[in-house]
Formats: structure tokens, C-alpha cells, sequence
């Protein structure tokens, strides 16, 4: 494996679906931030909500990145629609599993069961975050399948 250029692209791949992510919030196709609900977690201030969770976004999308060379390399093979393939089972996983299991490990999020209370004010994704709008699966898998072309495009086996 080549560790650098597995870091490198990780980091570029990520910024790609960050930016892609932070650009449909501002455009209002959606209203779901990654890098807040990551930063909520271990902290209540907003401000430094963003920061901390701009740095657990990243350190994922290289953990992330890491998963994807090491598949990469017992395929013996990267190639952009291999990386689009697995940033769209990536992107399926995330919205089916990991965000509505949210709710149960972040302190400061209501459930689906059990509405806000005073230290739960944020709203739970749901199945395929839909809570945070119709559009948000949509954005998440394209950005998803963006962050696998780059890797499997741009990393060399």
C-alpha cells in the first residue's frame, strides 16, 4: 500500500464531498451539516462544534480512505467506476445504518421515540437523513460516489 499517496488522495476525496456537502447546505437542497453533527458530539458550543467536527470528518475520510486502498489493492486494481461503486455502497451504508443510529451515541441529539429535551435540541437524520430534506440522500450519495472516483481514480496500485 502506498501510505502517502493513500493520505493525499483521502484528504483531497474528502474535501471534494465536504465541499459538495457544504455547498448543497448553502443552496438550500439540504440542511445537513456532517462536520456540526460530528462536532456536537463532543462539544455544546457551535462554534467549536464546527472546528472539532471539520477535524473527526477528516480524520474519517482518511480512515475511510485506508478501507478503500486496501480494497484497491486486493483487487489488484483502482479504477474510478470501482471508486464510484464503493462510495455509493459507502453512501448507502451512512444513510441506512450509521445516521439513524445517530440518535443513540450523540449526546445532544433527540430520537425518533423520544422528542428534545434541554440538552437534546438536535433533530434526528432519520432513514436516509430525510429529516434534513428530500434532497438530502440525493446530495449525500453523489458526494459519496465523488469521493470514490477520486480515490480510485487518482490512486495508483
Amino acid at each position: 500500500m502506498n501510505l502517502p499517496a493513500a493520505l493525499l488522495w483521502g484528504f483531497a476525496a474528502t474535501t471534494v464531498l465536504t465541499t459538495l456537502m457544504a455547498g448543497s447546505q448553502v443552496m438550500g437542497l439540504s440542511r445537513m451539516s456532517i462536520p456540526f453533527l460530528l462536532g456536537t458530539m463532543v462539544t455544546p458550543d457551535r462554534d467549536r462544534a464546527m472546528l472539532a467536527g471539520i477535524g473527526i470528518h477528516f480524520v474519517n475520510g482518511w480512515i475511510f480512505a485506508l478501507l478503500y486502498v486496501l480494497a484497491f489493492e486486493a483487487l489488484h486494481r483502482a479504477t474510478w467506476w470501482l471508486g464510484a461503486l464503493a462510495g455509493l455502497l459507502h453512501g448507502l451504508f451512512v444513510l441506512v445504518v450509521v445516521l439513524p443510529l445517530l440518535p443513540a451515541v450523540h449526546p445532544r441529539m433527540a430520537s425518533e421515540r423520544q422528542g428534545p429535551t434541554p440538552t437534546r435540541l438536535l433533530q434526528p437524520p432519520g432513514f436516509l437523513a430525510i429529516h434534513y430534506g428530500r434532497r438530502t440522500p440525493i446530495i449525500a450519495l453523489i458526494a459519496h460516489v465523488a469521493y470514490g472516483i477520486l480515490l480510485g481514480a487518482l490512486y495508483v496500485v
